[in-house]
């Protein structure tokens, strides 16, 4: 199979990619958190074959994405009271909300859970390919499960190439992290993965919140939570501390054969470091970190340095993200770690 990449700007495109919907194929979507491997989550054979594409664990449930408010009533048994405030200001957005599954979610797209995570995309492209397709679109990040998650169309272009018939390309994505999942299926909403919208963002909406252990053995109840991900080829080690004292640290022991990945007010001349915002800047750090743990990835290295950000803000989805990618293999400096 040719795999194509279309314009996400180009309404025929679209309408191209919603008919492949239709057609129980998958393709690739821009949002503004990362790319979409997107199939109809109302054919069970098509989102197994999400699964199948990407080497996705059974046990890993997917995220199920619409395009109107209106689309929840028949995907969920019950609605959450602490929906309708926390939709209306964040929705669209990259906040999934998890609450107890109707008939509708076949047991593939939930991973046999009981629950179903739900989010409405803030991208047109993708709102409007949900429109078109007239069903709930399932769509994890379009990338080889485990690897960096793709934030260009060239990124899941390099991964599942001539596995899928079009990559609608929507140029970089805004926040580049995936979603934060808040599960309202319990009485008390815990954050299952952070994301782009922070823990509190989220408190001034519903008050109390629980950010669930992701040392559980048991089924995930969101991904992100289980297994290792976002994890380039070569092994990744993260610096922890304050910025002047990690960049220190990679200064003295950076080689030809390691790459470093910097804060920009904190690097220094060196062919082999990829900057990837100001120390300060966690929005900047998150639009940018997969794409350089992909171009580190392919720096043909031995070893990846990162410096990794306090967790403030949605700094905390940015080192979470680099905990996962590294396996928590962390270097620890000072007390700010």
């Amino acid at each position: 199979m040719e795999t194509i990449i279309l314009d996400a700007n180009n309404s025929e495109h679209i309408t191209l990619c919603a008919q492949a919907i239709k057609n129980g194929e998958l393709v690739a979507i821009p949002t503004e958190t990362v790319y979409g491997l997107a199939a109809n989550a109302l054919d069970e054979t098509a989102v197994a074959n999400i699964f199948s594409t990407k080497g996705r664990q059974a046990d890993n449930p997917l995220i199920v994405h619409i395009c109107s408010v209106l689309d929840v009533t028949a995907l969920v048994s019950s609605v959450s009271p602490f929906f309708e405030p926390l939709a209306k200001k964040f929705w669209p957005g990259p906040l999934t909300m998890v609450m107890r599954k109707s008939s509708e979610i076949p047991d593939n797209v939930s991973a046999g859970l009981d629950s179903v995570a739900l989010r409405m995309p803030n991208h047109p492209a993708a709102l409007a390919l949900i429109k078109a397709s007239g069903c709930p679109i399932a769509a994890p990040s379009a990338n080889l499960s485990g690897s960096p998650s793709p934030t260009k169309a060239i990124h899941v272009k390099n991964d599942i190439d001539g596995k899928i018939p079009f990559i609608l390309d929507g140029g970089s994505c805004e926040v580049g992290l995936e979603s934060t999942v808040l599960d309202l299926s319990c009485e008390v909403p815990a954050i299952l993965r952070p994301g782009g919208i922070t823990i509190e963002e989220i408190r001034s909406v519903v008050g109390d919140v629980l950010v669930a252990d992701e040392k559980s053995t048991g089924k995930p109840r969101s991904p992100g939570m289980k297994y290792r991900h976002y994890a380039p080829k070569t092994p990744l080690v993260a610096i922890a501390g304050s910025a002047k004292v990690t960049a220190e640290y990679i200064r003295d022991n950076i080689d030809i054969n390691t790459v470093a990945i910097m804060f920009d007010d904190y690097s220094f001349e060196h062919s082999n470091v990829i900057l990837y915002g100001n120390s300060y800047d966690h929005t900047a750090q998150a639009a940018n970190l997969f794409d350089a743990l992909r171009q580190a990835d392919s720096m043909g290295v031995l070893k990846i340095f990162i410096q990794m950000p306090n967790a403030d803000g949605i700094g905390l989805a940015v080192t979470n993200r680099i905990k996962k990618a590294s396996g928590n293999n962390i270097v620890g400096l000072d007390n700010l770690t």
